[in-house]
């Protein structure tokens, strides 16, 4: 007979959690990575099974338990297709942050990793500045450079380079803490989450979002003190961080004047939503985090509960919808893009296989670029069976890494934010 074992770290898998799982496998189609290398233990099954084994002492937290864990794209994509309910992403999370707790990764990696996560992602400044640079790097000449020498190629970065976005020359951070009026009628008023890569590549989308609010009749608000949201620490097992940056946004962004709190970025939206899930044992935000957890809304979900604004153009040319998976997965966000779409569109085509994930997953296409490119060839054998003029999406990592799929399989099509396609339109 198996036995529940004992875990007390709120940061470890609970049998509560992975005993859900009846190990019946029809997770495994709806796995990108089980998809790709057909192998048990690069399936969700799989990984719960060794997550099981770990918290029962039976397998070490060693190399090949950290090599499957690392692998999952934490796409959720099995949450969706699971009968039992499994709740698959708190399971792999908290797997992970074992791994950084109990296993000691190599010195380069340990130092990027921690550079990255506590340094970088928190600090505006610092990213702002490695923003500046790698713009000059873009705007210099000195990338095409890189790449026509093979330099990057002899670096094995040839791919990870094609994904880099371009960056602002206005960064979003100059616009925190200023307040956007509705056009006309008043009819809600938010708090706008701009996001931490999203203020130095997307800032221009972001200030298309604030327009389309404003056409909606909402009042934007973009509180000063607003930091990242954590998504990409808590995927990462760095949930103590991810906790800090959870209070953090808990205490400037939950207000009484807000109907809202609106982002539009996929996995920061996810993470938001189940910060009550990263500090259900804290006294005093365990019950803030419920409250603010409620009031997050993608862009998307929240212009169709209000009642969407319908454009006064539509968009020619076919287009098709690529799901983001934390918001298809993680956020059960799926008719509210397709509806906005349909409002918009002259010819949309639904594609083959739009929820499976395109390889992004945050940081998992610089991390495991190789893996990621074999997910992305898939999702672009779907996108080419409906021939369209543009891909539209719903998340800044999808839009980088289906620009990549694009120019890796010499497409035409353009790809966008559903957003950026609103904003045209009104």
């Amino acid at each position: 007979m198996t036995t529940a074992p004992q875990s007390v770290s709120p940061d470890r898998p609970t049998w509560e959690l992975y005993s859900t799982c009846i190990q019946c496998g029809l997770c495994l189609n709806a796995c990108p990575t089980y998809r790709v290398l057909g192998m048990e233990m690069d399936s969700p099954r799989g990984r719960i099974y060794q997550v099981l084994q770990v918290d029962s002492g039976k397998l070490p937290v060693a190399e090949s338990f950290v090599t499957h864990i690392d692998r999952c794209l934490d796409c959720r994509g099995c949450e969706s297709a699971c009968p039992s309910g499994v709740q698959y992403g708190r399971i792999v999370e908290r797997a992970r942050a074992v791994i950084e707790h109990e296993y000691r990764r190599p010195w380069l990696e340990r130092k990027l990793r921690n550079y990255f996560f506590n340094s970088v992602l928190r600090d505006q400044r610092k990213l702002a500045g490695w923003a500046r640079r790698l713009r000059f790097l873009q705007k210099s000449g000195l990338q095409k450079l890189a790449r026509a020498t093979g330099i990057l190629k002899l670096l094995g970065l040839a791919n990870v380079e094609k994904l880099a976005p371009k960056f602002d020359e206005k960064f979003y951070f100059d616009e925190l803490g200023q307040a956007f009026p509705a056009v006309g009628k008043v009819r809600g008023r938010v708090a706008f989450l701009a996001g931490c890569i999203a203020s130095v590549a997307f800032a221009e989308l972001n200030r298309a979002t604030v327009r389309v609010l404003q056409q909606n009749g909402v009042d934007v608000f973009v509180p000063r003190e607003q930091g990242c949201c954590g998504a990409l620490h808590a995927h990462a097992g760095f949930r103590d961080q991810a906790r800090e940056l959870a209070r953090n946004n808990i205490r400037v962004m939950l207000d009484g004047k807000f109907d809202a709190i609106v982002t539009n970025a996929a996995g920061c939206g996810s993470t938001m939503k189940e910060y009550s899930d990263l500090l259900e044992h804290d006294p005093e935000f365990a019950g803030r985090a419920r409250d603010f957890a409620a009031k997050v809304k993608d862009v998307t979900e929240y212009l169709v509960q209000l009642g969407i604004k319908p454009p006064t153009k539509k968009v020619t040319g076919r287009i098709t919808y690529q799901d983001p998976c934390h918001l298809a997965h993680g956020q059960n966000v799926r008719t509210q893009p397709r509806e906005i779409l349909k409002l918009l569109a002259v010819d949309f085509v639904e594609m083959q296989h739009a929820d499976i994930c395109c390889g992004s997953a945050g940081t998992y296409n610089v991390t495991h670029n190789e893996l990621s490119m074999q997910i992305l060839d898939q999702k672009m054998n779907s996108v080419k069976g409906v021939k369209p003029d543009t891909i539209v999406t719903a998340n800044i990592g999808c839009v980088l890494q289906l620009r990549a799929g694009v120019t890796r399989h010499n497409m035409k099509a353009g790809v966008k934010h559903l957003i950026e396609l609103l904003d045209e339109a009104y």
